[in-house]
């Protein structure tokens, strides 16, 4: 009992609900500012990253990361290598949607750090490595998935990922903009598509367990077959659905 009770409060000392209601009001009246989500998150964080660092310790590929600690963002930051893999690669894969996007893998880095914290004063280096991991894996997340930067691809993508890592700010910016997305879906379902993007989460391999160092260079199909990671095919008649109707694919 006193265990489970430590617990409860690690897990959730530091968490600002009203913080996290005023920031996703913010992200839902504007989906581009990213530094909401950041917000989000750190303010509902708890012991999530925690619990996450500990799973990935159960695991020996994921031990042998932790002792690592690997750098995706450079890998990722450098197009001149990115371009110089195989057509049809994970890379190559990656490099177009980005740029056809105008991103960067630095924009994420650059949005966590408007977030005034606390981030890094409470976690230790794994904690801190992991956090940055999954931060800076968020776009190769959607390539992988095949998930688009519409705002249903990105509540369908939150919800792979908060099935593979589970974090109550995702949730929670999941379950706020999901109400508003309804309103604006006339032609298909929400709910099934957020669903789908849970049973794919589950589906698949941990995405934080994988050596993306390493696997860049691979085919993009292969990777999905070894991963396990299904096709998002309610999400894609989705789309199809509201480009046919003329409808808007909005959360805003």
């Amino acid at each position: 009992m006193a265990g489970s009770l430590a617990n409860f409060i690690k897990d959730v000392r530091g968490v600002k609900p009203v913080q996290a209601l005023r920031s996703v009001r913010a992200l839902i009246a504007n989906p581009d500012n990213t530094a909401e989500v950041f917000r989000i998150i750190e303010a509902l964080k708890g012991g999530s990253i925690t619990r996450a660092v500990a799973r990935l310790e159960s695991l020996p590929g994921g031990r042998e990361l932790l002792r690592q600690k690997p750098d995706i963002l450079s890998l990722l930051g450098d197009r001149d290598a990115l371009r110089a893999m195989p057509e049809g690669s994970v890379g190559r894969a990656y490099l177009k949607f980005v740029e056809t996007q105008s991103l960067s893998a630095d924009g994420l880095v650059a949005a966590s750090e408007e977030v005034p914290r606390g981030r890094g004063s409470g976690l230790n280096p794994e904690e801190r490595w992991l956090g940055n991991r999954l931060r800076d894996i968020h776009d190769l997340q959607h390539v992988v998935c095949g998930y688009g930067r519409d705002p249903l691809g990105e509540l369908c993508l939150l919800s792979f990922m908060v099935t593979q890592t589970p974090n109550r700010g995702i949730a929670f910016i999941i379950f706020m903009a999901r109400r508003k997305a309804r309103q604006a879906a006339v032609s298909f379902s929400v709910d099934d598509c957020i669903e789908e993007g849970r049973r794919i989460g589950e589906a698949a391999t941990w995405f934080a367990t994988v050596n993306w160092e390493e696997r860049l260079a691979e085919p993009l199909d292969q990777i999905r077959g070894e991963l396990g990671v299904l096709k998002p095919t309610l999400y894609r008649a989705a789309l199809r659905s509201a480009v046919d109707t003329g409808s808007v694919v909005s959360a805003a």
